[in-house]
């Protein structure tokens, strides 16, 4: 029977992550030589480190737990934009898509109608070109 720490190894080499030990370990808050060590059985997966992985990669917890269902769980639309809010919040200070989310969340009502009429305006036109 396929182990946490295999299922783990599973989940950072896959397709969809192809992580180093190095870029997993940072991303949920460990050294390298901590992921490594879980991966070959020599050290248990804390808790923490458990509900970590599921939070930041979207992992089951069944799958990671004992191997049922899929690695990765379905997203929603809101579940695709907090993940991706979330990975812009870990950018470098001052990075453009941190700027502008920055920019975004002093937005009133009022300058999301304006910028909603702006952008519809700018569709619409758009359309007329390609008629």
């Amino acid at each position: 029977m396929e182990t946490i720490g295999e299922r783990i190894k599973k989940l950072r080499t896959s397709d969809e992550l192809n992580l180093t030990l190095e870029k997993f370990g940072e991303r949920v808050g460990v050294t390298k030589t901590a992921i490594s060590k879980i991966e070959k059985n020599e050290r248990n997966t804390t808790d923490q480190m458990f509900k970590s992985i599921c939070r930041e990669f979207n992992v089951n917890p069944e799958w990671l737990r004992n191997g049922t269902g899929d690695m990765f769980l379905e997203l929603d639309e809101d579940g695709i934009i907090a993940g991706w809010v979330g990975k812009v919040l870990k950018d470098k200070p001052k990075s453009f898509r941190k700027n502008v989310i920055s920019v975004m969340s002093t937005w009133t009502e009022e300058d999301w109608d304006w910028i909603e009429r702006q952008a519809n305006a700018i569709i619409a036109e758009s359309k007329k070109g390609h008629d």
